[in-house]
């Protein structure tokens, strides 16, 4: 494979689990706000769904010696961000809960990138502060002082998640790690869940949203997400997901009929500017090197 042929699939995948990501939040505020399923349940069924439709793909890649990997760490991270995150969201409004998500996110990713001897340059830096001050300016009509629970469960969805992307740097074939920590992480839940039981709540209509979440934005989208974590640095991983709550907007103006305004249209202006500035920057310093 040629570098511009690899750069393109590492684009497609960052693509596709970018709007996996998003995908997820549309689901989860499909079903969690309309009361279709709780949010033990809904986490459980996801994770389920998702280690069933890995393992059966992996079969489907390896059906005489198929091989499943992933470890308890990266479980435990995976399920760090997908229960908090769907508790939060049953007490945070969308607004507040992204800015919170993908702050907490980038604060950990980047600290990591610091840690191991990545540094960023300023036209990232600028990028970065140009992003997140257009997630604040989407966001910020619907801000009021956040239910304390909430905001704290999302804080902690934030680590897990910035964690597991971490993690993906070194992770080994994509496809059999991420079905071995959904694997693992669908048994760590089931404790909580067992727990919840007196609060549980299904509908047909909730479990086909979670297992939806599970299979295609979950299970594929982290799959995606693990095999474009090679290419990319951490800072730069943690760059482009601010462009998530753009994506999710624009699926709520599709899929829930919110209204597209002048306000979403500049601010998603800004990020997805901000964020190509930071990638262009980035790539014309190692181009100049070559």
């Amino acid at each position: 494979m040629t570098g511009k042929e690899s750069s393109v699939l590492v684009f497609v995948l960052t693509l596709a689990a970018l709007v996996a990501f998003a995908g997820n939040s549309v689901l989860c505020r499909l079903a969690l706000g309309a009361r279709a399923i709780d949010a033990y349940s809904f986490t459980a069924v996801r994770l389920g769904s998702g280690a069933l439709a890995l393992l059966l793909l992996n079969i489907w890649r390896e059906p005489f010696g198929v091989s499943v990997k992933g470890s308890w760490r990266g479980a435990f991270f995976l399920l760090l961000y997908a229960l908090p995150f769907s508790l939060a969201y049953v007490q945070l409004d969308a607004g507040i809960g992204a800015l919170l998500l993908f702050a907490v996110v980038q604060l950990t990713m980047i600290g990591s990138g610091l840690r191991s001897g990545e540094r960023p340059l300023p036209f990232e830096w600028l990028g970065f502060a140009g992003a997140l001050s257009g997630l604040f300016y989407l966001v910020f009509p619907g801000l009021t002082a956040p239910n304390p629970t909430g905001a704290a469960l999302m804080i902690v969805a934030g680590v897990g998640w910035g964690s597991y992307s971490i993690r993906g740097k070194t992770a080994g074939d994509p496809g059999s790690v991420t079905a071995g920590n959904f694997q693992r992480a669908a048994l760590l839940v089931l404790p909580a869940a067992v727990l919840a039981w007196p609060w549980l709540s299904l509908s047909f209509r909730g479990v086909f949203l979670a297992t939806a979440s599970g299979v295609l934005a979950s299970g594929l989208g982290y799959t995606a997400w693990y095999a474009a974590l090679k290419s990319l640095s951490v800072t730069r991983a943690a760059l482009v997901q601010l462009s998530v709550p753009v994506i999710a907007a624009a699926g709520g103006v599709i899929f829930l009929g919110e209204a597209l305004t002048t306000r979403l249209i500049s601010a998603s202006a800004v990020i997805l500017g901000s964020v190509v500035l930071a990638i262009v920057a980035r790539h014309r310093k190692g181009s100049g090197r070559n």
